[in-house]
């Protein structure tokens, strides 16, 4: 498996960290490491970048549901971009396709947000 790369960026609507790599049982623990550093506000919203993700087991799955129970906790919501037909098809099948919202890129999703 490839390692996982994770960078993240601010903007106005919240940060966004886009990921690289396998998001599996070897790295999930660095996007959740991740979590309580990140910034969030009330009103924003965190974005997941999911582009440059090769592979998703459940692990990595479990990542995003913490990472969407983070943002929830700060009054903020979580939103994927650019998720690979691979993850979408997992999403869908566990019915996670309806809990986390989707856009086609990060860009999309930050357009896509109006301040409460």
């Amino acid at each position: 498996m490839t390692e996982l790369a994770i960078h993240v960026r601010t903007t106005a609507a919240g940060p966004v960290v886009e990921l690289a790599g396998a998001l599996d049982h070897d790295s999930f623990s660095r996007l959740r490491e991740l979590l309580p550093e990140l910034r969030l506000q009330a009103g924003r919203q965190l974005v997941v970048d999911l582009a440059g993700v090769t592979f998703c087991d459940s692990s990595g799955i479990s990542a995003l549901i913490a990472a969407r129970n983070h943002a929830l906790a700060a009054r903020a919501v979580l939103v994927l971009a650019a998720v690979p037909g691979h993850i979408s098809r997992i999403l869908g099948i566990v019915g996670l396709d309806r809990v986390f919202p989707a856009y086609p890129t990060a860009q999309a999703a930050e357009a896509a947000w109006t301040p409460s």
